[in-house]
């Protein structure tokens, strides 16, 4: 018996290769070409490996001008792919997965941290919907039942913190368990690891084994990664590494171990290259590699000659929200340039799904923009500008921050409608000023008040895109914390 998961696609090339000079009889050909024909178009379809690092900004990076860190795998996708210089991510964790996961602002979408509406369709299931084989390993923190991967279109997963809380209890004491002795969800069924497993290098070798499995067949990979987030360790292969630890017992941990976990980032990266470059599938695969915030607070680094402070939590500040972002695909995507593109998380579902011609033209709403006219350098990208809303635990418009950024200039609300929106000229990474109103000139009053329209014109659409029962859900939830208060 052949089965599904892998052999089919030899059986495909044994049609493409085999058959046709088997059969030369022209009465086969009616029965031979829709073979040929859906092999073909099985071949032309792109897998997708989005790499998505926690807590690492862009300045984190080598090729971006860090003078602190190396990342030899990371900038070798610069070299290989398109380096971008005006990435934006939210400033937190679990809105920027929720950006990526629907293609929308989560001014639409948004209830409270740790959490996706179970009546949004996301990137997992368009690729799923289109046959395509699904995967995510690494760091969850999209909602807590078992099933939540698969609702959301995974067919395989690999997840710390499927289950919410960082830690474990262990002869008594708690420790974090996502680095040494960790806790994951295979596929929903929890699994303690204690023999001297990383809970990181497990993410990736479940991703290895999927690949291995599915190279046959057209796959999506999701891999939100669970380091360099704090609580700082050390890491495989350096002097202060204890594989019989059971994991770290504080939260934050020494900043020291920041760099040890920047250089792991950069192995596990290279070691998904690498396993995509053994299997021959390079050039029909794209890989993108972000993060999903800005760097921890505890952390300064040296970009170009100049500190920068991590700024993880700061929506209007570079520092919170600029991230790293690269895209390699070998014969698709233009290698070796430096794209100085507005990129937002919202436009990731669009441009994964134009490069597999999958229709999204069922969803009206999704806010981004298509990076494949700039990947490729074919047609043009429009872009004017950049929306971020963010709330962290209190979904609330009247808690939230709201980012408006073009090029050079960005609006800062902070709070609902009708509080005062700040005008800063960003044009320098990391030194925003300030602008007067008083001072403005014509063309930057011009400016001011296109970012401030697209501020008012969301404000129209807050949750505008939740399904009725995760409305429910946030309106007890926010219910509940008034009581609370009083």
């Amino acid at each position: 018996m052949i089965g599904w998961n892998g052999s089919c696609g030899g059986l495909f090339a044994f049609y493409d290769h085999r058959l046709m000079k088997i059969f030369q009889s022209a009465r086969f050909l009616p029965a031979i070409l829709p073979l040929v024909m859906l092999s073909s178009a099985r071949a032309a379809k792109p897998n997708i490996i989005m790499i998505m690092a926690d807590d690492m900004g862009y300045e984190t990076v080598g090729a971006n001008g860090s003078d602190d860190y190396k990342t030899p795998h990371i900038d070798a996708m610069a070299k290989r792919g398109m380096r971008f210089t005006n990435a934006f991510a939210n400033p937190i964790c679990t809105p920027s997965r929720v950006k990526l996961m629907t293609g929308k602002a989560n001014v639409r979408n948004y209830t409270f941290f740790g959490k996706l509406d179970r009546g949004q369709k996301t990137v997992g299931n368009y690729f799923r919907d289109a046959g395509y084989k699904t995967c995510i390993s690494g760091k969850w923190q999209l909602g807590e039942k078992t099933d939540a991967p698969s609702h959301f279109g995974f067919d395989q997963s690999c997840l710390w913190q499927l289950k919410r809380g960082n830690s474990h209890t262990i002869d008594g004491k708690k420790y974090d368990s996502r680095h040494t002795s960790p806790d994951l969800s295979i596929n929903g069924v929890k699994k303690e690891f204690r023999n001297g497993e990383f809970g990181p290098d497990v993410c990736v070798d479940f991703i290895e084994k999927f690949l291995e499995a599915n190279k046959e067949d057209q796959f999506f990979v999701y891999y939100p990664m669970i380091l360099p987030h704090c609580p700082f360790v050390p890491t495989p292969g350096t002097p202060d590494y204890d594989p019989k630890s059971p994991g770290s017992p504080t939260y934050k941990g020494d900043a020291k171990y920041f760099k040890n976990m920047v250089a792991h980032v950069d192995q596990l990266v290279g070691r998904i290259v690498s396993k995509v470059d053994e299997l021959g599938l390079s050039e029909n695969t794209l890989i993108v590699f972000t993060g999903d915030n800005g760097t921890d607070s505890p952390v300064v680094t040296s970009l170009n000659g100049k500190p920068i402070a991590g700024g993880k939590g700061k929506a209007d500040h570079d520092s919170g929200v600029r991230t790293p972002f690269f895209a390699a695909m070998p014969g698709t995507v233009q290698a070796g340039e430096v794209s100085h593109e507005l990129v937002d998380f919202s436009d990731l579902l669009p441009t994964f799904c134009e490069l597999a011609k999958i229709d999204t033209s069922v969803d009206k709403n999704l806010d981004g923009v298509s990076l494949l006219p700039t990947l490729t350098g074919n047609g043009e990208r429009k872009k004017p500008w950049s929306y971020l809303f963010y709330s962290r635990n209190d979904a609330t418009q009247s808690a939230s921050s709201v980012v408006v950024r073009n090029a050079t200039h960005l609006v800062y609300r902070k709070g609902g409608p009708g509080k005062k929106i700040q005008f800063f000229d960003c044009s320098v990474p990391y030194a925003r000023k300030l602008q007067k109103q008083a001072d403005l000139g014509e063309d930057a009053r011009k400016v001011y008040a296109e970012l401030a329209e697209v501020v008012e014109r969301y404000d129209g659409q807050y949750q505008s895109d939740l399904s009725e029962a995760a409305v429910k859900e946030w309106q007890k939830k926010i219910k509940g914390g008034k009581k609370k208060k009083k």
